[in-house]
């Protein structure tokens, strides 16, 4: 049932997970970039919030078992690992454990559904340098696609959005979120395909959620495609608008209240419960409008169903089988290998995995 493929690698950021660890993540996260230990005391803030602890590790976790079960329902035998580019578990770690294994071909499931630098060539980077030192020991390494328009990931969002428009005021517009990113890396995120895929698959995923919401709710969503979390200087110019200036328009055209839909983020990272659990959350409090947060996938059982199906479709293809590759937007399915000039590392070029260049 699994093909050629002798484990599952679950592959994600990782995150701080007490109050000593944020400083040295952030440094982890931010190596190389030059930013201001200012900016990275700013952001520490966020965490110390929260007690120093990243929802993320837990979350994983709580997926990887979620991964586990849905393998046994559906009798894929695969041992399953898990290895962080930032926090441990770190990814060379796990790589050298599944060398030392025996491993020789694992796929890899990165816990991010779109394409763009930070979010794909950054983590294929980082499988790179993490086979590296194994030399002929190192397993081969090949990645599941991009999942943004699956119906595993549509349907639990879809939902997600349904239940939190019950605790706002009818007419309540959808304010879809994601992680702000430079203009130029969108303008170079799917390069090979027109480039502008960070924010198209985005536009694509809002577009059909709202169209599900409506025929499931009978009623019409007004929604638009926000960002949170924008970092890096002033002088460069970044994805927006970012949602509390956005919240900030919809009370002044006399909206009723809004959903908060977290679409870019698989599960609640610290962008989530600081962004907008908590700045934009009291943002809408301020001005006075009605507001909720719609549910990240997490463990949702349509989506990791869903993740299961794309480790079987590329198992199955990798075998030599004809399949249906399903997706539900014009801009998929995205290929199971990455281009050559995907999503452009702007900075240096660093070689990958999983890709053609």
């Amino acid at each position: 049932m699994h093909g050629p493929y002798d484990a599952l690698l679950l592959v994600s950021f990782g995150g701080p997970e007490g109050p000593d660890d944020v400083m040295p993540f952030l440094e982890n996260v931010t190596r190389g970039r030059g930013i201001p230990r200012e900016r990275l005391l700013g952001v520490a803030e966020h965490y110390q919030h929260f007690g120093g602890v990243s929802p993320i590790n837990e979350q994983n976790r709580a997926l990887l078992a979620a991964l586990r079960d849905e393998l046994d329902r559906q009798h894929v035998e695969l041992p399953v690992y898990w290895g962080n580019r930032n926090w441990g578990p770190y990814l060379t770690d796990t790589m050298a454990e599944m060398a030392d294994k025996g491993h020789r071909r694992v796929l890899a499931l990165v816990t991010s559904a779109y394409s763009s630098y930070s979010g794909c060539r950054q983590y294929r980077e980082d499988l790179y340098a993490a086979r590296e030192p194994l030399g002929d020991r190192a397993p081969q390494v090949d990645k599941v696609r991009h999942y943004f328009d699956h119906p595993g990931f549509i349907g639990a969002t879809a939902r997600a959005v349904v239940d939190a428009l019950e605790q706002v005021p009818a007419g309540s517009p959808v304010a879809f979120v994601t992680h702000s990113v430079p203009d130029a890396m969108d303008e170079v995120s799917g390069a090979p395909f027109g480039g502008h895929m960070y924010v198209r698959q985005h536009e694509a995923v809002a577009a059909i959620v709202a169209d599900r919401v409506q025929a499931q709710t009978g009623r019409r969503i007004a929604h638009e495609l926000v960002y949170c979390s924008r970092s890096g200087p002033p002088t460069q110019p970044w994805l927006e608008p970012d949602v509390n200036d956005h919240l900030r328009a919809l009370k002044e055209a006399g909206a009723p209240g809004v959903v908060v839909a977290p679409i870019g983020f698989v599960s609640d990272h610290m962008e989530v419960k600081f962004d907008l659990d908590t700045e934009a959350a009291e943002t809408a409090e301020e001005i006075g409008l009605p507001f909720a947060r719609a549910a990240t996938v997490g463990t949702d059982p349509e989506f990791v169903s869903g993740l299961v199906d794309l480790i079987k479709e590329r198992a199955a293809t990798e075998s030599g089988a004809a399949v249906d590759r399903v997706a539900l937007s014009p801009v998929g399915p995205w290929p199971d290998v990455c281009p050559a000039g995907c999503c452009a590392n702007l900075r240096a070029y660093k070689p990958t995995c999983c890709g053609e260049d």
